[in-house]
């Protein structure tokens, strides 16, 4: 029988999950509970007998996975006839505490939840998510797998904040990163590609969805990354500001009358491309810049020049770059993006192929020049396959 993974993401009013052949990297069932708490929600569950849609109020959590499991039971495929030796649930913040996986266990729960703090949008929903698959299914081992384990393996001077040590320490304070598991996979991934091992290569990834970060890959292990001890630093997002100058903050508090509640959700939800072009989808965005909207114009050089100043910091980092990869929703999709991004960049031995770069890309692809020094790629993400086949190391 075939060895599956059950992999649960457990947002604040969602829960996404698929279930997972880790060896074969095949999802035999995926789907999404979304609009939890509210008065109409929806569940969409597809596998090998189609797609069944459900909109009915799920009052919480505990209701949704119950849902998901009566589907699993009538629809298929049978979770007592998958072979399903765990549960992998995706928690963001690990913290300075886990670099791997870990069994959710009473301790590892306890330690999520003290970590809460550093990812309050996250955290206590991943939790959630935990702790009611752990009551509905409690014959399995359930496995954490953190969004930030990758990083953990950063080195000091990349990590440490030029912060007073004492107030740093006190507070946890420090560069987490995010995206870990999807950086991780997708440089695991590129090395396949070109059939070499990580082990000597230098690589710059590129997560460029609605949030997006950089990292660097050095001989298989993350030396620096583009987000902070939170999600909003580094790269220009969706609806996030990225690099900013913190005096920024003060100043709208002081002279500006602004809260603090005001001022996370003006950098967090309202800056960014949509901030800049009143949009933060960037298929809009090329619309407009086609259009000739000057604002949707700014708002795609910003978010291009933020990209070639991480790739080349990053270059100079590793003391060279060997691959340079695109992934997630903009960089598997976005030729425009892709291309402005790299132009420029022939002094790193980049050479970006058109014909190659045009379009969707759907599987692992090479986009550069046969001669390029440099071999550009686009990888298609799969955090739920990373997930599953950490948990299953870990067993």
């Amino acid at each position: 029988m075939t060895a599956t993974v059950l992999v649960i993401n457990s947002g604040s009013s969602s829960i996404k999950y698929q279930l997972v052949d880790p060896e074969g990297g095949e999802a035999l069932a995926s789907g999404l509970v979304e609009r939890i708490g509210e008065e109409r929600g929806r569940l969409r569950h597809t596998s090998a007998a189609g797609v069944v849609e459900h909109m009915d109020p799920i009052p919480d959590h505990g209701a949704g996975l119950r849902m998901i499991l009566d589907l699993f039971a009538t629809v298929g495929p049978r979770l007592d006839e998958a072979g399903v030796v765990a549960v992998g649930h995706r928690v963001v913040q690990g913290g300075a505490y886990f670099g791997g996986p870990a069994v959710a266990d009473d301790r590892v729960i306890e330690v999520i939840e003290r970590l809460s703090p550093l990812a309050p949008l996250h955290n206590p929903a991943n939790l959630r998510g935990i702790l009611v698959a752990r009551e509905l299914l409690p014959g399995v081992p359930h496995i954490a797998v953190f969004d930030t384990a990758f990083f953990r393996s950063l080195p000091e001077r990349a990590a440490t904040y030029a912060l007073d040590r004492e107030v740093a320490r006190k507070y946890r304070v420090r560069r987490y990163g995010a995206h870990g598991t999807s950086h991780q996979y997708v440089a695991r991934m590129a090395a396949q590609l070109l059939g070499r091992p990580m082990a000597e290569l230098r690589q710059v990834v590129l997560h460029l969805g609605n949030g997006a970060s950089a990292s660097a890959v050095d001989r298989g292990r993350a030396v620096d990354t583009s987000m902070g001890m939170t999600p909003l630093e580094g790269l220009v997002m969706g609806t996030r500001t990225g690099d900013i100058d913190p005096a920024v903050m003060f100043h709208l508090h002081r002279i500006g009358g602004m809260s603090v509640d005001e001022i996370d959700d003006l950098v967090n939800r309202r800056s960014g491309l949509k901030g800049l072009a009143g949009v933060n989808d960037l298929r809009e965005i090329h619309t407009l810049v086609a259009a000739g909207d000057r604002d949707a114009r700014l708002a795609l050089d910003v978010y291009v020049h933020r990209l070639r100043k991480y790739i080349g910091a990053y270059a100079a980092i590793l003391g060279g770059l060997d691959v340079l990869t695109f992934t997630a929703g903009v960089g598997e999709n976005d030729d425009i993006v892709r291309a402005e991004a790299l132009a420029g960049l022939e002094f790193l031995g980049i050479e970006l192929d058109p014909a190659r770069n045009a379009g969707r890309k759907k599987e692992a692809t090479v986009i550069s020049t046969d001669s390029s020094r440099v071999a550009v790629l686009v990888v298609p993400t799969n955090e739920e396959l990373e997930i599953a086949r950490q948990a299953v190391s870990l067993l």
